[in-house]
């Protein structure tokens, strides 16, 4: 471990750990102290890769990715193990149960405690914790303290955090009764905001099926079921195909005009006259929007221009690219004038214009993919479906009225989905911010009651200090001569 002096950088500390002067007073019965007045400083070290008889021996050995992989928690097993030769021929030291460890160069900021005795690389330091220190209130400290104690990194390519550095660090020590009443009290809440997390974590999952399964009861006709019945007075379904009463099978090309689009770097005649337009690529289409964040331009002729112009409720879908983009699209609705399409994505221009452009774009953006899937084609890194293909893709066409009905019922669902997704994100975010609220208020006192019956972390740490000096002292015997 490095002889050089503590840093004199200064870490406010506002969750536990400080480096030099913090500027704030410290609870009742709590002392601002040296980390390594109540735990032993440590690290680890690599044996060497040279000698296979090192490795592979039944000391855990905790690297990065272990640490990475158990963040905030318990760590009992490790990627790799070294053995007993590999200690003794190297600097690295079998630390004990409980220690923590501090991930302080590549990955700046992990923090794991050991659930057994374990060696550690040289990319940690460790605490090995006196009896004035409980393991996880220092555990909570420096997680709490994360994100200060990552900025204490020094290197631009490889950060690194200094002995020196960690040599300063303080910690805001309570009573040892006090500091487990913390960790209880703070186990208990995070456990809460845990499971509060999950259940946030699974709205999105929720929100995408509540749109799949409204959708997919709009093309049966489920969701009109009281239109047809006043329109027609029965809801039965007809024929083979079992389409809802009044509907019909059709396909894209019977509906709609398809068009390919430019095909970019086409040559010209040196004479003819070029015209800057934006135009859409695969990227701007995307399954139920269009993106505009991007848009590019080329020069091409004003004839070309007319032929490929999109007008407001021109159908778009991708012709090419990743497999998940076959057939995928949205209507377009005149954002940008004029504007054309290259020849990986197609244009379906309705023919009977009282038809709903966004009815055949949901039920294809829905149903498609299956078929775009099953009749496009896949080479190694792209795929396609052809003109005919997508002209072929069969649509249950409803009356004209009962597709606005569905329009409307899907925009009503997603609308809804939509608000869901967003009230998670805030609710995220209030959960966040009441995390980081229990954790000042933890490390300013506030958090559990005191108890004034509670030995003050003064007397105990001149307790400590008083039985260590009168410890007898180790002797340190010669070595033997070789």
């Amino acid at each position: 471990m490095s002889g050089r002096a503590a840093t004199d950088r200064v870490l406010r500390g506002r969750l536990g750990i400080s480096v030099n002067d913090p500027g704030h007073p410290t609870p009742p019965g709590w002392v601002r102290t040296p980390l390594t007045d109540i735990a032993d400083l440590g690290t680890g070290h690599t044996p060497s890769r040279n000698h296979p008889e090192y490795w592979d021996g039944g000391v855990p050995w905790i690297g990065i990715r272990d640490a990475g992989a158990h963040h905030g928690g318990i760590i009992n097993t490790t990627a790799q193990t070294i053995t007993p030769l590999g200690l003794e021929n190297s600097s690295a030291r079998l630390l004990p149960k409980e220690t923590v460890c501090l991930s302080r160069t590549a990955s700046v900021g992990y923090v794991v405690k050991m659930g057994r005795d374990m060696a550690t690389s040289q990319d940690f330091v460790t605490w090995s914790c006196s009896q004035a220190l409980d393991p996880d209130f220092l555990m909570s400290a420096l997680l709490a303290e994360g994100d200060d104690i990552r900025k204490f990194g020094e290197g631009s390519t490889h950060t690194t955090i200094y002995f020196p550095a960690v040599k300063a660090f303080h910690l805001d020590l309570p009573p040892i009764a006090e500091q487990r009443r913390i960790v209880a009290k703070l186990d208990a809440l995070t456990a809460r905001i845990a499971r509060a997390r999950a259940e946030l974590d699974r709205v999105p999952v929720l929100a995408k099926r509540m749109r799949e399964r409204t959708v997919r009861a709009a093309f049966r006709g489920q969701l009109t079921t009281g239109w047809r019945l006043n329109q027609y007075g029965t809801t039965s379904k007809e024929g083979a195909t079992a389409l809802p009463y009044g509907w019909t099978w059709s396909s894209l090309g019977e509906l709609a005009d398809i068009k390919s689009g430019l095909t970019l770097g086409k040559k010209r005649a040196a004479e003819a006259v070029l015209v800057e337009v934006p135009y859409l690529r695969v990227a701007n289409v995307q399954r139920g929007a269009v993106n505009l964040d991007v848009i590019k331009h080329v020069a091409v002729t004003q004839t070309e221009i007319e032929s490929l112009r999109l007008e407001i409720g021109d159908m778009l879908l991708n012709e090419g690219g990743d497999r998940d983009k076959l057939g995928r699209g949205w209507v377009w609705e005149g954002q940008i004038d004029p504007c054309i399409h290259q020849n990986h994505v197609f244009r379906a221009r309705l023919k009977n214009q009282r038809n709903s452009p966004y009815y055949v774009s949901l039920y294809a953006n829905e149903f498609g993919p299956d078929y775009f899937l099953e009749n496009g084609t896949q080479t190694t890194n792209l795929a396609s479906i052809s003109k005919s293909k997508i002209s072929a893709l069969p649509i249950p066409v409803a009356p004209v009225v009962e597709q606005g009905l569905i329009v409307k019922s899907i925009e009503a669902a997603f609308a809804r989905a939509d608000r869901l997704e967003a009230e998670a994100v805030r609710a995220r975010k209030l959960l966040d911010r009441l995390e980081s609220a229990i954790l000042a208020k933890a490390f300013r006192g506030e958090l559990v009651p005191q108890n004034p019956n509670d030995e003050p972390a003064e007397k105990l740490l001149e307790r400590i200090r008083v039985e260590r000096e009168a410890a007898p002292k180790p002797k340190r015997g010669r070595r033997a001569a070789s």
